[in-house]
C-alpha cells in the first residue's frame, strides 16, 4: 500500500503534496536480499535522485516547512512510527487504518500527537468515495430506509490463500478489511459503543476459520461476516448493515432498502461503469499490484490531496470529509466490541 501511495505522489496526482523521502527499514536493511528486496531496489533506482531513501525517520534532514508523514506499515509498528514522526519534525500525519492494534494504543497516540500540536488524519478513503456519497444522498431522501455496505476482496477460496491473509492481517477482519465500513458507521450513522441498541449477525452467511499461515502458526478469523447494527438514536435507528467477504470478488457496493419490507430501492457500486476504464488501464500498468488498489485509486488520491492541503494550510479542518484520529479511536472501540458480539452469536 505504501508503494502505491508513493506512485500516485510521484506521478503528480496530488498537487498539494510532493514526495521527498521514502523511509523503508526492511528493504533497506535485513530484507534487502529476501523476497521483494531486488524488486524494491530496482524501483528505488528508477525514482532516485528525485526521491530520497532512508532506513529510518531519524536519518531525515530537518524539516524546512510543513512536513507530512504518510505512515503505511504494519499496524503493530504504528505507535512507534508515530512517535518517530513527531520527533522528526512532522507537522501532520496521515495514518493508515486501523491506526493501532488496540484502542488503548491508538488513544495514547492521539494524546501524544495533541500534546505536540501534530494533527493526525486517517486513511479511511471510503469516507470520501463516490459510491458512499451517492448512497448517503439517497438514504437521506428515502424515508423509513436503511443502508447496507458490501465490501469484497478477491482472495482465492483456499486454506493456503486465506491462511496467508489471516497471518498478514492478524489484527482480524473487523480491524482490517471491514474497518472502513465501521468508520462509515461511526462517521455517518451515529454508531458508538454506547449508542448500539442491538446487533443481528447473519449466521447463514457468516463464517470463521482457523487456518495455518506461512509461518506454520494457526490464526482464527472471519473469512466472511454479515451483521446489522441498530442504534438507540440517530441515523442508525432503522439499522445499518455490513457484509464483508475475503473471497467475494473485486466489486463492492452499497444499497438503500425499505426498513419494513427489506426491499432494495437503490444501489451504487465501486467501481461503477465510469470508473471501469481506469481500473482496466491500471491493471495493465501495474499487473502485480493488489486488484483493490485500482477500484479505490481515485479515493486514495482524494484523501492524500485533502490531507496534504491541510498540512500546508496548518488546519486539519481543510481535509474535508477525512476522518480524524478521534473517529478512528471510536471505530476501533466498535470493532473490538463487535468482534466479541459476533463470535458470541456464531458460537
Amino acid at each position: 500500500m505504501g508503494w502505491y501511495h508513493a506512485v500516485q505522489l510521484i506521478e503528480g496526482k496530488c498537487p498539494s503534496g510532493v514526495l521527498t523521502t521514502v523511509v523503508e527499514p526492511w528493504f533497506l536493511g535485513g530484507g534487502a536480499s529476501g523476497p521483494g528486496g531486488p524488486e524494491f531496489a530496482t524501483w528505488q533506482k528508477s525514482v532516485e535522485p528525485d526521491v530520497d531513501f532512508r532506513s529510518s525517520l531519524a536519518e531525515m534532514a530537518p524539516a524546512a516547512g510543513p512536513r507530512l508523514a504518510l505512515i503505511s506499515g504494519r499496524t503493530a509498528d504504528n505507535p512507534d512510527l508515530v512517535s518517530q514522526a513527531i520527533s522528526a519534525g512532522c507537522t501532520s500525519i496521515y495514518l493508515e487504518k486501523p491506526g493501532a492494534p488496540t484502542v488503548a494504543e491508538l488513544a495514547a497516540m492521539r494524546d501524544e500527537a495533541a500534546k505536540a500540536n501534530v494533527s493526525v488524519l486517517m486513511g479511511y478513503n471510503k469516507n470520501v468515495c463516490k459510491y458512499v456519497r451517492k448512497v448517503r444522498e439517497n438514504f437521506a431522501e428515502t424515508p423509513n430506509s436503511f443502508v447496507t455496505f458490501v465490501t469484497n476482496n478477491a482472495y482465492e477460496p483456499s486454506d493456503a490463500s486465506l491462511g496467508e491473509c489471516f497471518e498478514r492481517n492478524r489484527e482480524g477482519m473487523l480491524k482490517n478489511m471491514a474497518i472502513h465500513e465501521l468508520c462509515l458507521l461511526v462517521s455517518f450513522f451515529d454508531v458508538t459503543v454506547e449508542n448500539i441498541a442491538k446487533v443481528e449477525v447473519d449466521k447463514s452467511f457468516s463464517s470463521m476459520k482457523s487456518l495455518k499461515g506461512p509461518s506454520g502458526d494457526t490464526f482464527t478469523d472471519f473469512d466472511k461476516i454479515k451483521f446489522k447494527i441498530f442504534t438507540k438514536t440517530g441515523a442508525g435507528k432503522n439499522g445499518v448493515s455490513v457484509q464483508a467477504d475475503r473471497c467475494g470478488g473485486e466489486t463492492s457496493w452499497a444499497t438503500v432498502s425499505d426498513a419494513s419490507s427489506g426491499k432494495e430501492s437503490f444501489r451504487w457500486s465501486m467501481p461503477d461503469e465510469e470508473d471501469e476504464a481506469n481500473v482496466e488501464k491500471l491493471k495493465k500498468k501495474y499487473p502485480e499490484a493488489m486488484p483493490y488498489f485500482f477500484s479505490q485509486d481515485p479515493d486514495y488520491i482524494t484523501v492524500k490531496e485533502r490531507v496534504s492541503l491541510a498540512c500546508v494550510g496548518g488546519d486539519a479542518k481543510l481535509a474535508q470529509g477525512v476522518a480524524g484520529i478521534e473517529q478512528a479511536v471510536e471505530t476501533l472501540r466498535v470493532a473490538e466490541w463487535l468482534k466479541e458480539e459476533c463470535e458470541k452469536q456464531l458460537a
